[in-house]
């Protein structure tokens, strides 16, 4: 259970008692716990929302679980995100962009990749207020943190000198990444067949990414797990909101009998 503190303690600022593991590694396979923790905080402030308020300012309550998921993640992934879309603009090969990722300015590019990505999510979070289509937040987050581990054991770490995300990548081991895969599939199994599609879907925009990050970066970083988490997390947002109230006859697997 220490690899879960470290996980919870890494990935949120939910304080949370206990040791933590010996290895960063051994937080891995919990890292679509922490997310599935994460969904549900978000799952019951929309809950909240809608009880008091219903649907008649859905975005209202898209902005407020918006912010509530800056300052649970303390904008650690919008961070990566920023920096990622700032070296995206040179094109003068990896050396250059690893630096520009390290320099702590925001450049024009990551400032409208930041403006762009939560305008986004607070269109497709107001989109399932309004529909009541809430329930996916939980699966939501499970995938968008399982697959960070996606990228930590099948990529190796960018930089030559220390980073953020080298201790998890040093001892990342191939069970790391079958425990996590599973683990997150389990999780996404009670939304029955939307749960899968989820899954999927955030899998294949991971190695989609993955490409990317091997062929323009040589590898993975801190700031990269930060924007496959945020994009991951995006793409399934708006996965779950453009069907809307017509998604949730599917929840479960009743559908089957």
């Amino acid at each position: 259970m220490r690899g879960l503190v470290t996980a919870l303690r890494t990935l949120t600022v939910i304080p949370v008692p206990g040791k933590e593991g010996e290895h960063l590694s051994d937080s891995l396979p919990w890292f679509p716990v922490a997310g599935l923790a994460l969904g549900a905080l978000f799952y019951l402030l929309a809950r909240l929302w809608l009880e008091i308020l219903g649907d008649s300012w859905s975005s209202g309550g898209g902005a407020l679980i918006l912010f509530e998921t800056i300052i649970l993640t303390r904008g650690l992934h919008l961070d990566g995100l920023a920096d990622w879309a700032d070296a995206l603009g040179i094109r003068k090969g990896r050396k250059q962009r690893l630096a520009v990722m390290k320099d702590p300015h925001l450049g024009s590019f990551g400032v409208l990749a930041l403006i762009s990505l939560l305008l986004l999510k607070w269109a497709a979070l107001s989109r399932l207020l309004a529909s009541g289509s809430i329930l996916w937040l939980l699966a939501i987050g499970t995938v968008s943190r399982g697959m960070m581990v996606e990228l930590i054991t099948t990529l190796p770490y960018a930089r030559s000198g220390e980073g953020t995300a080298r201790p998890f990548l040093e001892g990342a081991r191939p069970k790391h990444r079958f425990l996590a895969f599973s683990i997150t599939l389990a999780l996404c199994l009670w939304p029955g067949p939307v749960g899968l599609v989820l899954f999927g879907a955030g899998w294949i925009v991971t190695h989609i990414m993955r490409y990317f990050y091997k062929k323009g970066f040589g590898g993975i970083t801190g700031d990269l797990l930060g924007a496959n988490c945020e994009i991951v997390e995006t793409v399934l947002l708006f996965l779950c909101a453009l069907p809307g109230e017509r998604l949730l006859p599917v929840t479960g697997w009743s559908w089957l009998q």
